[in-house]
């Protein structure tokens, strides 16, 4: 059953309506069998959600849950009609007023929500999420549309030996029983529902530290079984350089606490720009030797994501009409910064991290540009600012014109 659609239309009005103030999300990933839920299928989710109504109107927030346990407005407990249509509705008047939600949530094994996946090799479980565009609502009750912005807490529960990261600086656990630990995250900045993040298991961690304009803690992360492929020293550099250009370029620090960067499984994508916290697919963790330009591939892709922070995670799309503009940026900027590295290292100011690159413009037109004409030939070609009614149109438009001919058309521009 595929989940409601969501509208331009609706999340205009509702934009509105409501102001979001901030999120504390519990999640019990724990495996306990707590109210009769399957612990390898389901776990259980509450949110508590702060946001100002404007005017006195009948709204909802977004939830696609096998179950509404509860649900209360200001200590009012809603009417279960009020749960339909992958909706949670209520009526208030003008105010601050706290939202409180708990469900029980599927794990998805097709890449959207929460993903599990447990690994061959070790039999562990590996969690992570994926949310654009609107895949937050499997996980925890939201106002899920990315112009309604807010700060974010997250308190996971999960079997002692599992780490959590999140949007925030990792943090110890807390015992909550024997072989049970919980994990409190400090608030986030504001950032969209899409743009939230949890990651949770076993993960192999390194760390290192971007020195910059302020310290950035930096984090890679992956399945256990993967780490002897993390070449966290490339990884690193990478990140360090990318950092510096970008700060040097935008004229503005990294705007996030932390950043961490975790390859997972069964990943549908190549990457996503979670705010401080990216996912990327393992197969970029290479098993054997490949050629330097896969190595300037990935790192593009590094660079890429990390272009996000900036633009799509700080300033961020109203409406996904804006979609081509957010990617188009990221695909143009990820290699203005290669290019920027390659000049440092031919000036000798960097130390080259293999064979000298050629110029990345040039295997931008060889690749990507390419990839865009293809698309641009067959049928279901689009406008690159698309007109993006609803959910379905959206995920239609993930495409090479989005990406790569408007990066072409920003190329151009400069």
């Amino acid at each position: 059953m595929y989940p409601a659609n969501i509208t331009r239309a609706e999340s205009q009005e509702r934009g509105l309506l409501v102001q979001t103030h901030q999120y504390q999300v519990l999640l019990d990933l724990s495996g306990r069998r707590i109210g009769g839920i399957d612990p390898e299928r389901q776990f259980l989710s509450t949110t508590a959600i702060r946001f100002e109504q404007l005017a006195p109107a009948r709204t909802f927030v977004n939830l696609i849950a096998d179950e509404v346990i509860s649900a209360n407005i200001d200590g009012t407990n809603l009417d279960s009609r009020d749960f339909h249509d992958d909706k949670v509705f209520f009526e208030v008047g003008p105010g601050t007023h706290d939202l409180v939600v708990s469900a029980v949530c599927r794990y998805s094994r097709t890449g959207e929500g929460l993903h599990r996946f447990t690994d061959p090799v070790d039999g562990e479980p590996y969690l992570y999420s994926q949310f654009e565009p609107a895949d937050a609502r499997r996980v925890f009750a939201c106002f899920e549309q990315p112009d309604l912005k807010a700060r974010w807490q997250f308190s996971v529960i999960v079997p002692e030996g599992w780490t959590v990261i999140s949007n925030s600086p990792q943090v110890w656990p807390q015992r909550v029983e024997d072989g049970v630990n919980r994990f409190d995250s400090p608030f986030t900045e504001p950032i969209s529902s899409y743009l939230a993040a949890i990651v949770a298991g076993r993960y192999h961690i390194e760390k290192d530290v971007y020195h910059g304009i302020v310290d950035v803690p930096l984090t890679l992360a992956c399945r256990q079984s993967m780490r002897p492929y993390l070449d966290s020293e490339r990884l690193f550099e990478i990140t360090k350089r990318g950092f510096a250009v970008f700060e040097e370029a935008f004229g503005r620090r990294y705007p996030f606490k932390d950043y961490a960067q975790v390859f997972v499984p069964e990943y549908n994508f190549g990457a996503m720009e979670n705010a401080g916290c990216v996912t990327y697919r393992d197969e970029y963790l290479f098993r054997y030797r490949v050629p330097h330009h896969t190595l300037e591939d990935r790192d593009n892709t590094v660079l890429h994501e990390m272009a996000h922070m900036w633009f799509g995670d700080l300033v961020t799309m109203k409406w996904w009409d804006d979609l081509w503009l957010n990617e188009s940026f990221a695909e143009w900027a990820s290699h203005f910064n290669q290019q920027r590295i390659r000049e440092k290292v031919l000036a000798g100011q960097w130390e080259p991290l293999g064979p000298v690159p050629d110029d990345p413009w040039a295997t931008f037109a060889n690749n990507r540009k390419n990839w865009a004409y293809r698309q641009d030939q067959l049928p279901t070609t689009h406008p690159i600012a698309a007109d993006m009614v609803d959910l379905e149109a959206i995920e239609q438009n993930f495409d090479g014109i989005t990406y790569a001919k408007g990066a072409s058309t920003l190329k151009q521009l400069v």
